[in-house]
């Protein structure tokens, strides 16, 4: 039986393989959530045009719910405007929680609370703004996404990697290296200004309705996206954009994205290739003059959508022979010599913003005077995770030098908590907190530390990251990063 790549998870048949494959048909065995996914993104990749309207009643069925409990009981997330916490819906008893979400999405009297405002903030200064829905709206909104992104995953194109199953920032990322390696030098970086907040409402329900003529499911969208925002104790009506921090958000903001990428692909005017994240996205040009004439036609299919460019943050960019480079998901993107070919090849390393990022949060677990009471394995543990965790994204690229500074920098704060733990004046790292006692406390170092390569998840990413390595051996590429 022929088979098909499904972003689900697993390869499925293929549509060709049964003519008479549905979703769901009257009198059978009602199909797994997992199973049900893979039939819908089928249906949806079989007919581009066919819309699915008897959706409903498969969101409050009882092993959709659980599964959507489970989600989002497992992202141990903060509770809403209700102050509901996953510890309380455990505490109460999952089955009578998700058994009053089913009676009161199937007698049609399911109304979501407002969202709570939390600002979060950026590197830059700047708050974020995020709304957080309660505890069981999130669950209803993960069981409608399990619905609604198999349908929609049959549209996607290749060129959008955020929030996408199977798809992750490395992907887009390793997709940039190839492209400009390929000689496509000249770079679009952009950013769209204020996206999830001017999501234009009656344009997004119109794009799902596209493929969702299910009367219910669009309700629901509805009542997301028009629920209001509780802000300082006052309700605030939300007239345009989705919600940061609802589950389904991402989803839908990629929907409203996706004319962008179907606009971009058929004009014809110039030719260049698009790479979306999310709301960040850039578009790769063989010479300045198309980069020119792509960021006009850029300007005008997002005006179409009611979006526009932020100015700071929108620039071209000529990377041929490392002459410029610009940032993109946390990595600086920059062309380098190859000593043995002497060849400009693209390497990527840690941005500056990420750099600083780092130090900023290392600050912030080593200076204050309350850990100062903690014994030194005490204080490891509490800054492994988070060098771990930088260390695992930023492992794939050319890192080693930004890895050493970092390394250093860790070995500097710890010796300055060292020395105030101490009552003592000065880093004292070269006497006292020297690297061999810094190296002794189980540390985890990122430069000249491989301990990491045998706790690779699966094969297929060790496989992927020793091509890396032979690829920066074989081009002889300065500062390779391993």
């Amino acid at each position: 039986m022929n088979a098909t790549a499904n972003p689900i998870g697993r390869a499925v048949p293929s549509p060709g393989a049964n003519e008479n494959t549905t979703p769901y048909s009257k009198g059978d065995r009602p199909a797994p959530p997992r199973e049900l996914s893979e039939k819908l993104y089928l249906a949806a990749k079989k007919s581009k045009t066919r819309r699915f309207h008897a959706l409903y009643d498969k969101v409050y069925r009882q092993d959709t719910l659980e599964s959507a409990w489970k989600h989002v009981k497992s992202n141990r997330g903060k509770p809403g405007i209700d102050d509901e916490s996953i510890g309380d819906i455990l505490e109460h008893g999952e089955d009578i929680v998700l058994r009053a979400i089913q009676q009161t999405l199937k007698t049609g009297n399911y109304r979501p609370k407002p969202l709570k405002r939390v600002y979060i903030p950026k590197p830059d200064g700047r708050q974020r703004p995020l709304g957080i829905p309660t505890i069981r709206d999130r669950i209803v909104q993960a069981a409608a996404k399990k619905m609604l992104e198999p349908i929609f995953e049959a549209d996607f194109l290749d060129c959008s990697y955020g929030f996408r199953p199977n798809l992750s920032s490395h992907d887009a990322l390793e997709t940039i290296r190839l492209i400009i390696n390929n000689g496509y030098i000249h770079v679009l970086d952009a950013d769209i200004k204020g996206y999830f907040d001017h999501i234009n409402h009656e344009k997004l329900l119109e794009f799902v309705q596209q493929r969702i003529s299910d009367r219910r499911i669009l309700k629901l969208i509805r009542q997301w996206l028009k629920c209001g925002v509780i802000e300082s104790g006052a309700l605030k009506p939300t007239e345009q954009g989705t919600p940061q921090g609802g589950v389904i958000s991402p989803l839908l903001a990629n929907i409203y994205l996706h004319e962008f990428d179907k606009a971009w692909r058929l004009q014809n005017r110039v030719r260049g290739h698009l790479v979306r994240y999310a709301d960040d996205f850039v578009i790769l040009f063989r010479t300045r003059k198309d980069a020119e004439r792509g960021l006009m036609i850029v300007k005008y299919i997002l005006s179409k959508l009611g979006l526009e460019l932020h100015p700071d943050k929108t620039m071209l960019v000529d990377v041929g022979r490392g002459k410029e480079g610009f940032d993109f998901l946390g990595f600086h993107h920059r062309m380098k010599m190859s000593m043995k070919y002497k060849r400009y090849y693209c390497q990527k390393h840690p941005s500056h913003k990420a750099m600083n990022a780092i130090r900023a949060k290392i600050r912030g677990i080593l200076s204050p005077r309350h850990i100062l009471p903690l014994s030194i394995d005490e204080v490891v543990l509490l800054i492994n995770p988070l060098l771990r965790g930088w260390m695992n994204y930023f492992r794939f690229g050319n890192s080693s030098k930004q890895f050493s500074h970092i390394d250093s920098y860790v070995h500097e704060r710890m010796a300055l908590w060292w020395s105030k733990k101490h009552q003592k004046r000065g880093r004292r790292w070269k006497r006292d907190y020297n690297y061999a006692k810094h190296h002794a406390t189980n540390i985890q170092l990122l430069s000249g530390n491989l301990k990491w390569w045998s706790n690779f998840s699966n094969a297929e990413e060790r496989r992927l990251s020793e091509s890396r390595m032979r690829e920066n051996l074989t081009y002889g590429l300065m500062r390779g990063g391993w």
